[in-house]
């Protein structure tokens, strides 16, 4: 068993955890904005289809942050995994920008 004290974990810790909460207030804002608002730059199709993967990324972060609270932050996660994540979230804040500016005209 691994000393919960090593530096690895620790930063684990500083660097994981909040970039996890990070996500789950971008993914939390996103779909509230897509199940709460019509987007007349998007078809419906297209945001059904975002909202989806937004719920999706959701559940993958949920479990996530599970496995990470539950090994008391021993367990980091895979670029693999987060850049889709980013990747989602920037596609997000791109659409809430349209939507802001679609307002303002």
């Amino acid at each position: 068993m691994q000393d919960s004290n090593l530096p690895g974990t620790e930063l684990l810790k500083t660097v994981l955890e909040p970039l996890l909460d990070d996500f789950q207030y971008w993914f939390t804002r996103s779909r509230n904005l897509l199940e709460s608002e019509q987007l007349s730059f998007m078809s419906d199709q297209e945001q059904s289809a975002l909202l989806l993967r937004v719920k999706q990324a959701q559940n993958e972060l949920n479990t996530a942050k599970m496995l990470f609270s539950a090994t008391d932050g021993q367990v980091g996660l895979d670029m693999a995994t987060l850049m889709p994540w980013h990747q989602l979230v920037t596609e997000c804040w791109n659409v809430a920008m349209r939507f802001r500016e679609a307002r303002e005209v």
